[in-house]
């Protein structure tokens, strides 16, 4: 009988210590961001970014944060694209592209000290066509993802969480032909609150 309040207690300790470091939240920020490659404008646009997070910790400096965003990347292509890609942006008529993404970064967190954390780690995103259903868009993320790695550092003031982060595209996005290699950079700056 003692055995097993002992193991009780101690489930219950167990359980509580994890509790006490998993926090889910919510975020949003700015991005400014860039497409590498040929026929794109090499200059930063700004865009924004929505969505939620999970904190999981591990001890006391070790944790992983996952996320899910809908991030809104903006570009602008130069001369070059029409003369490239004739015909195929032409709504596009001022050379502004609007690219949406659902992302899914996976980041291992490291406590520094104080309240200051370094983060990085793999990140996902799906491009999001807007004539086409959630489900649909999922079905087609390996042929139109965008997978990157992402370094930042966080602060966490209370339940505040203020970051940024730097993403960089490993995979060719270029979905059109063979022509162009073209990858996101994206920086972000970001304010959550954990609940």
């Amino acid at each position: 009988m003692k055995t097993k309040l002992i193991c009780l207690v101690a489930v219950i300790f167990i359980s509580h210590s994890m509790m006490a470091q998993f926090h889910i939240g919510i975020k949003g920020g700015a991005n400014m961001n860039k497409v590498d490659g040929k026929s794109f404008k090499q200059e930063f646009s700004y865009g924004y970014h929505l969505g939620g997070f999970a904190e999981i910790g591990f001890g006391n400096r070790f944790g992983i944060q996952p996320e899910v965003l809908f991030n809104q990347y903006t570009t602008k292509v130069d001369s070059s694209f029409n003369a490239i890609y004739k015909n195929l942006f032409n709504g596009e008529k001022n050379g502004n592209i609007k690219l949406n993404y659902l992302s899914i970064p996976l980041l291992l967190t490291y406590k520094v000290i104080g309240p200051l954390s370094i983060q990085a780690g793999p990140q996902f995103g799906i491009l999001i066509e807007q004539d086409k259903t959630l489900l649909e868009n999922g079905g087609q993320a390996f042929k139109n993802g965008d997978f990157s790695l992402v370094a930042g550092a966080q602060l966490k003031i209370s339940a505040l969480r203020v970051s940024g982060r730097y993403a960089i595209g490993l995979n060719n996005i270029n979905d059109i032909d063979n022509k162009d290699q073209w990858k996101n950079q994206v920086l972000q700056l970001s304010v959550g609150i954990a609940f």
